[in-house]
This record gives structure tokens, sequence and C-alpha cells, in this order.
């Protein structure tokens, strides 16, 4: 009875795994792609004043819909919290998870989900009050510090307290707005998670010009669009989807340099823009599903400064996410 109970049960997991198998022509039939997202991080996923999903991982979900639709309208945005996304994605509640996620050991072999791509650099930091007069983490002994639960800055956090000798007094809160709340009511004095998250959360504050993000980075954060294992062909269509906008920044292929491109003799820019070779066809798609891709939304210059770069409203330096030929680390394999 024993060894039937674990047959049946590892047939039923076959069988769960093999419903999700062609995502792809789920996501086709079905006529929309179903995203999950953050529930709210300005500059990555939240609704703008006209109730329209925007942000930088947002921005991955139409590169999807455009390679697969040439429509990045064609998006379902489903707002998950830390401790829903992955389960979501399990269960086929949605197709992709594009919601500032960092790629782990544990997450992949674990949870049976896949990470694409690294589609932003990122390592946790510390934001704290101005007031203090704190110029270094590890100026931090005693302090009151407020993490996120469900997500690795936990794990991070208190590793980096216990390595140097330091304590403090934990507090873990199951969503950003509660983070952001404790923290307007000083229920605590350090806040940390993402580099990127904090400089979103700092915009949510009663008084954003009172508090300082420190330099410190203690921990590697790879961030990227997250896919469940057992479907090759929709593994690369997302995987290939970033690294379209990130071979097209390279490229100088953007929205303003499109039309020149589809012109272009040089056989790199042909193979892109699908005069030259089948690629899309390999993918499953079309021969310009990287032109749908940059005519829809942007390479990934495009996307980023759009979002969170410099001149956003976030205002984050570029650094390591910059291209590898411009002294950064992001680096997409060729098209060819």
């Amino acid at each position: 009875m024993k060894k039937l109970a674990l047959t049946l049960a590892a047939a039923g997991t076959l069988l769960a795994g093999l419903a999700h198998a062609d995502t792809l022509s789920d996501v086709k039939e079905r006529g929309v792609l179903k995203c999950g997202v953050n529930q709210g991080l300005d500059g990555f996923a939240s609704k703008d004043d006209k109730g329209q999903w925007t942000g930088f991982d947002v921005d991955m979900c139409k590169a999807v819909a455009a390679a697969i639709f040439d429509d990045a309208s064609k998006v379902d945005y489903v707002p998950l919290s830390a401790e829903e996304r992955f389960p979501a994605l399990q269960k086929g509640t949605i197709d992709l998870l594009s919601r500032n996620s960092t790629w782990t050991l544990g997450r992949e072999a674990g949870l049976d989900l896949m990470f694409a791509a690294v589609s932003y650099y990122d390592g946790q930091g510390f934001m704290v009050p101005v007031s203090k007069n704190v110029m270094s983490a590890l100026e931090l002994d005693g302090s009151k510090v407020c993490i996120q639960s469900g997500t690795t800055s936990v794990l991070n956090g208190q590793d980096y307290f216990k390595t140097n000798n330091m304590a403090m007094e934990l507090t873990q809160l199951s969503s950003l707005d509660e983070l952001v709340k404790a923290y307007n009511e000083g229920k605590c004095d350090v806040l940390t998670t993402d580099v990127s998250q904090l400089y979103a959360l700092r915009l949510k504050l009663d008084k954003p010009a009172d508090y300082i993000v420190l330099p410190d980075v203690i921990s590697k954060e790879p961030l990227g669009p997250v896919v469940r294992q057992g479907d090759d062909r929709w593994l690369n269509i997302v995987k290939w989807s970033f690294y379209a906008m990130l071979n097209g920044e390279e490229l100088g292929v953007s929205q303003a340099t499109l039309d020149e491109a589809l012109k272009s003799e040089k056989p790199d820019v042909k193979r892109f823009v699908g005069t030259d070779g089948t690629y899309g066809e390999q993918l499953g798609l079309t021969k310009d599903w990287a032109v749908r891709i940059v005519k829809n939304v942007g390479n990934y210059g495009e996307v980023f400064e759009r979002n969170i770069g410099a001149n956003s409203k976030l205002g984050i330096p570029r650094g390591i996410n910059q291209l590898w030929s411009a002294g950064g680390i992001q680096y997409a394999p060729p098209i060819r």
C-alpha cells in the first residue's frame, strides 16, 4: 500500500507538470499572458493615475506579450505578496512571475522553478534617518530593524548582524505597505531590503528627504523573471525576450532607430530584426519577434531609464546594470 501511495503521488506530480507543459499554447489560446507582479512598488510594478500597470518588471511582462501577440497590452496582471508569488506560479495561476525575486538554488531546486535570466543585479542595503548621523551599516548595533517576511532579506540581515557581532531588534512585516507604515511611525529606525526597493519605498515616506540609503551592500540579489520547470520552450521564450532587449541596446536598436535597423545590412542587426535567419521560428514565434519587443516596449536601456533610471523619480544609477561594453555586467548571448 505504501509503494502504491508513493507511485500515485509521483503520478500526480507528473500530471500536474504536464498540465502546464505547453504554456505558449495555453497563452495563445487564452489570448492573454497572466503575469505575477508586485502589489505596488514604484518604478517596478504599480498602477499609474489612470489605473494602468507600469514599471521595470511590468515591462518584462509586456515584452513577452509583445513577442507573442505583437501587442504589449495583452497581459493580465496578478498582484502578489512575497509569500503568494511562488505558489501562484507552481499552481498555474500565472504563466510568468516578474516580481523582484532573487535567483537562489533553493528556489529552483526546492520549488521546481526556473529563473530565465538576471534582469536586474541588486543587493541588500539599509535605509536610516539622516538624523542618526550614520555613515555605515557597521554603526547599526542595537538598532530596531524592519524586514519584509518571506524574503531573502530576513536571513541576510540576521547573518550580517551576527557576523559583525551586532545586536538588533527584528520586526518582520508581511507587506511593503506595513513596512512603510511601521517606519513612518518610528517603530523601527532601520529598514533593510534590496537597494532598489529602498529607493522606491523612500518615496512613500512622509518626508523622503529625511532618509538616506547607506552605501553598504551586504548580499548578491540577482533578480529576474521566473517560470515553472518542465516547459523548456516557454523558458526559452521568456529568456530570449529579455535578451532581445539587451541585444537591442547593444546593437543600437531602439524605438527611435527601429525603422533604420529594418533596412540595415549589418549581419548581427539583420539577425536581430529577422531579415536573416529563422531564429524566431525556432522559438515558436515569428521572424520579427525581437522587432515586436522593441517597437512595443523598448530596449533594455529605454526600459531601465524610463522606470528607475537617473532621470526617473527613483533616480537609481545604472551602475553594474550597465552593458558589459560600457563597464557593467549585463551581458546577453548573441542571436546567431
